[in-house]
C-alpha cells in the first residue's frame, strides 16, 4: 500500500464541470496535512478548488492545503473546477504531497484531460 493515494471520479474533465477527487493517507509518521496542486498543461490557466469534506472553500484557492486534523480517519475528499473554455484538449496534472514541517514526505500524481 502506497503512503498516499489519489483518486478521482473521472479522468476527462470539461469546462465547469465538477471535478471529485480523494485522497487517502497510509503514512504511518506524522505530517502535517497535505497539499493538493493542479497544473493544466499547455495553458496558464487554473484549477479552482471549491470544496474539502463538505465544507466550501469561499476563496479562489488554486493550491490547496489541508491540514489532519481535518482529515478524519486520514481520508479527505475535494472537488474543483475549470472556469475557462479550452480551444484545444489538455492534458491536466494532479499532485499530491504528504507535507511536515513545510518539508514533502511522499507525494502521487494523477493525469486527466480536459478535452472541448
Amino acid at each position: 500500500m502506497k503512503d498516499i493515494e489519489l483518486k478521482l471520479e473521472n479522468l476527462t474533465f470539461k469546462a465547469h464541470e465538477i471535478i471529485k477527487g480523494k485522497i487517502q493517507v497510509n503514512y504511518s509518521g506524522r505530517y502535517d496535512g497535505v497539499v493538493v496542486n493542479a497544473q493544466i498543461l499547455g495553458s496558464n490557466q487554473l484549477i479552482v478548488y471549491k470544496s474539502y469534506n463538505n465544507k466550501a472553500i469561499s476563496q479562489n484557492l488554486s493550491r490547496l492545503f489541508i491540514n489532519k486534523n481535518d482529515m478524519p480517519e486520514n481520508l479527505v475528499e475535494f472537488t474543483a473546477i475549470i472556469d475557462f473554455e479550452p480551444k484545444e484538449i489538455h492534458e491536466v496534472k494532479f499532485r499530491v504531497s504528504i507535507i511536515q514541517e513545510h518539508k514533502e514526505i511522499e507525494s502521487v500524481i494523477v493525469f486527466g484531460n480536459l478535452i472541448i
